[in-house]
Order: C-alpha cells, then sequence, then structure tokens
C-alpha cells in the first residue's frame, strides 16, 4: 500500500517539464535588465536579461514544438514504419530466433550495440537518431531475461559515451571548432581528436562495464531490478511476449527483416557528414530520392525514407490498403506522447534563448574564471557546462552561443582552446544522459515506460564516476598542450 500511494504522488514528465519552464520564467522575471558582455546573436547585439512575459511561459511549447518539427514529424512517421512491421509478426519471430540463437550469451548484445552506439555518437553525434531503437530492443531485452533499463543503458549510454568522447562529431566538435575559426583562432584538429579519443574509450568502457553488471544482476535475481512494481508490470504487458507460444521464422519473415535492417543501414550511412572526411563518393547519386545526398540528410529525408520503406514491408507482406492506412496511424498515435515530451522539453530551451538567461549566466561564469589556475579552471568551464547543458541541450547551439566567449577566454589566460572544445564536449554529453529538457532522454523513457526518478537513481553513480574519469583526462590535456 506505501508502495502505490508513493507511486501516485510521483510526478510525470510532462509536470516535471511545465515546472522547470515557469521556474526558469521566475528566474528570468528576478533578473529582469541585468547586463552582460554583449553578444552577437543573429545580427542583432543583446547585452541584458529580459524577464519572461506570462506570454512568454504559456507560448514555450509551441515555440518549443516549431524548433522540433523535424524530429516530431520523423517520430510520428517512425511510429507508423515499426507498427507495420510488428504487425508482419517478422520482429516477434526474428527475436525468438537471435535469443535461442544467443543463449547463454546475451549479455554479448549489449557490449557489442553499446560499443557500435558509441561510435556513432562519437562520429556524427548519434542521438536523436537512436529512438527507433528503444522499443525495438525493449522486446529483445526483456525477452533475454533482462528490464527496460538495460534497454535503455545500451541505447542511452552507448551513443551518450561517444558523444561525450565526440572525435568527429559535427554537431559537437565540429561545431565547436568553427565557432573558434569564427573569432580568428585556428584550432587544432589533432589535440581535439586525441583528446576525444581518450575520453570516448574510457567513457566507453566504462558505461559498457556498468550495464552488463546490472543486466547480469537482474537476469540471475529478477527481484533485483530498480524498477517499481507499477513499472515492472507496464513493462511486462508492453514487452514481454509469450515465448510459449512458437513463431515459425518464414523465408517472408527473413525478406521483412533484411528490408528492417537496409533501412537502418541506409539511415546510418545518410547521416555521417562524409564531406566532412573528404568523401565524395554519396554526391549526386544518392539525392534522387529526397534532393539531398548522404551526408546532408536530416530528419524530413528520413522521415520519407521510413514511409517508403513502411510500405515497401507492408507490400512484402500482402497487406491490403486499409490495412496499411489503418496500421501506420495506429503507430504513429502510439507515438504522440514521445513527440508531446520532446516539445516541451524543447520549450524549455526556447525560453532561455529567447530571455537571454543563458548568456547571462556564461557571461558572469566566464569573468569568474579568468582568475583560476589551469586545475581549477578546467573543473570551473566543465561545472559551468553542465549548468549551461541543463539549459540548452542541443550541442550545437551551445557550440555557438559559448565556444567564442570560453574559446577567447582560454587563449587570452594562455590554456588551450582546444582542450576548451573538449570541455564543453564532455560536459555537455554527460548532462544529456539525464537531463529532463532532452527529447532524447525523456522520449526514450516514454517508449520504455520507465520514470525519470527511477532512471536518475541509477545513473547517480555513473555519473560521478564519468564526471571524474573526464575531468582527470581534460586536466592532464590542458596542462600538457
Amino acid at each position: 500500500m506505501a508502495k502505490e500511494k508513493k507511486k501516485r504522488r510521483e510526478l510525470s514528465s510532462f509536470s516535471i517539464l511545465f515546472i522547470i519552464i515557469i521556474v526558469l520564467g521566475i528566474i528570468t522575471k528576478l533578473l529582469n535588465g541585468q547586463s552582460f558582455t554583449p553578444q552577437d546573436i543573429d545580427g542583432t547585439m543583446v547585452d541584458h536579461v529580459v524577464g519572461a512575459h506570462l506570454y512568454d511561459i504559456v507560448m514555450a511549447p509551441f515555440n518549443g514544438f516549431k524548433d522540433a518539427i523535424d524530429i516530431s514529424i520523423f517520430i510520428l512517421v517512425l511510429g507508423g514504419f515499426l507498427n507495420l512491421v510488428t504487425q508482419t509478426g517478422a520482429l516477434e519471430a526474428g527475436i525468438q530466433h537471435v535469443v535461442k540463437k544467443l543463449k547463454g550469451n546475451e549479455l554479448m548484445i549489449i557490449a557489442i550495440l553499446m560499443f557500435l552506439f558509441s561510435i556513432g555518437g562519437s562520429t556524427y553525434g548519434m542521438s536523436e537518431e537512436t529512438i527507433p531503437f528503444y522499443s525495438l530492443l525493449a522486446v529483445t531485452m526483456v525477452a533475454a531475461g533482462f528490464d527496460t533499463i538495460v534497454t535503455i543503458g545500451t541505447v542511452l549510454l552507448g551513443s551518450g559515451a561517444g558523444v561525450i568522447g565526440s572525435t568527429v562529431n559535427p554537431f559537437s566538435t565540429g561545431v565547436a571548432m568553427d565557432a573558434l575559426n569564427g573569432i580568428g583562432i585556428k584550432p587544432n584538429a589533432v589535440i581535439i581528436i586525441a583528446v576525444g579519443g581518450v575520453i570516448w574509450f574510457t567513457t566507453t568502457m566504462y558505461c559498457i562495464y556498468v550495464v552488463m553488471s546490472y543486466a547480469k544482476k537482474v537476469k540471475a535475481d529478477r527481484g533485483s531490478t530498480i524498477l517499481s512494481l507499477q513499472e515492472q508490470k507496464d513493462m511486462d504487458e508492453e514487452f514481454l511476449k509469450d515465448d510459449s507460444k512458437e513463431i515459425p521464422f518464414t523465408k517472408k519473415h527473413k525478406i521483412i527483416l533484411s528490408l528492417f535492417a537496409f533501412c537502418f543501414l541506409v539511415m546510418i550511412v545518410s547521416l555521417i557528414p562524409w564531406g566532412e572526411f573528404g568523401v565524395t563518393i554519396f554526391n549526386n547519386w544518392t539525392a534522387f530520392l529526397t534532393g539531398n545526398s548522404f551526408g546532408d540528410w536530416y530528419f524530413g529525408d528520413l522521415a520519407m525514407w521510413f514511409f517508403i520503406m513502411g510500405l515497401a514491408i507492408a507490400i512484402v507482406n500482402r497487406f491490403s490498403e486499409k490495412e496499411i492506412v489503418s496500421t501506420f496511424i495506429q503507430g504513429s498515435s502510439d507515438m504522440l506522447s514521445v513527440v508531446l515530451i520532446i516539445v516541451v522539453a524543447r520549450g524549455a530551451s526556447s525560453l532561455m534563448s529567447t530571455t537571454h538567461l543563458d548568456l547571462y549566466i556564461l557571461d558572469k561564469a566566464a569573468s569568474l574564471l579568468g582568475t583560476l589556475s589551469p586545475i581549477l579552471f578546467v573543473i570551473g568551464a566543465y561545472i559551468l557546462y553542465l549548468l549551461l547543458s541543463f539549459l540548452i541541450p542541443s550541442t550545437s547551439g551551445l557550440a555557438y552561443v559559448s565556444i567564442p566567449v570560453m574559446g577567447a577566454l582560454a587563449q587570452k589566460v594562455g590554456m588551450s582552446p582546444d582542450v576548451m572544445v573538449m570541455i564543453f564536449a564532455s560536459g555537455c554529453g554527460l548532462v544529456n544522459l539525464v537531463t529532463p529538457t532532452s527529447g532524447v532522454v525523456m522520449g526514450g523513457l516514454q517508449i520504455t515506460k520507465v520514470n525519470y526518478s527511477t532512471w536518475t537513481k541509477f545513473m547517480m553513480k555513473p555519473l560521478i564516476v564519468i564526471g571524474v574519469m573526464n575531468v582527470i583526462i581534460l586536466i592532464v590535456s590542458m596542462l600538457l598542450v
């Protein structure tokens, strides 16, 4: 009874996000008119905090929807695609087949997938693109005897470890280097990639250890899960399939899963910024479908690609026109709550940008950091990025706002702007593993039916360990460069 009572009092993700928006609005009102060093934002000079009006708070979710329209459409189409695939029975049959093949070696799925996700995170900022994998892996992990925390850990910690150790990630280190160029500082890509590589390796190995250790414990004793009784019930209802019913793995299933795998392969290849590496083999000829070549695709291109592949899979399974439409719409409607979570999360970030509270915090913190020793400078800058990343979960947005200030400050006091780029990347990446203003975090939790408080409880120790490891590497790098 006590547990049930506690469960009823727990706030939903929507409530948490709306409370954050209201609190941030109040803070901007208290700081209204507070000045900071003038900044050029889209051709307009701004130099003070603008207190949020009631209409700014009310319209924040709508403005978040405008900012997140691309990924919102992608997720809705993705929901339709996944439901079409699910209704063919190919996924369930394939999962049964894989679980049987890996009997006794299920933990290897976690290690392999996390390593692959981390490479994607480090090289092209794989983040929102992981959302399709939550529902897919949840079924696989639960069937293998794990729980949905293992699913979130595999996807979010896997890709997140890569983003923390970004090497050639165009949305993180790439944007940051461009921001340095914009203020006349030539970045040293070798230093950035080297430091990023060390952080990527150490963080990825630790995250794999954390998830595999927990997964091993849960598989040995289901009662050791940190999920509440309600979350366990939701997990079983949503993802536990009746494995007592043997599903034949037919030739048609194999064709459908081949198309399914091809769909995701194209997604990954199309998102890697090939031009950044001087690769031109995809230029022009891959633009016939959406008008953009591989390397330039974004969520609009992906949405239409998944739509087309969904139709192809439905045709292979011989769905009627009515079945295709109804199944697709049902799948999209199942993803609506995920879209709304992302929209409200973006609303909080939009409010910070509108009121310039982010610039105010950045300016005041930079003034304090300029007087510190290299060790304290790195620690202070890292803590600053933990705070700023909560307000601005977009790595590219944060880079353009902060790196011109922080990079210039590092050079002015005789420290490395290149290491500052990695302080930004690792600090931002760490916070984006748990921040409620991240649509990926809240969307992934919504899909897997896990409460935000449960995820933060699981991440408490790993966050501290990852943060300490990264700060040590960054301090040594700053002293050596």
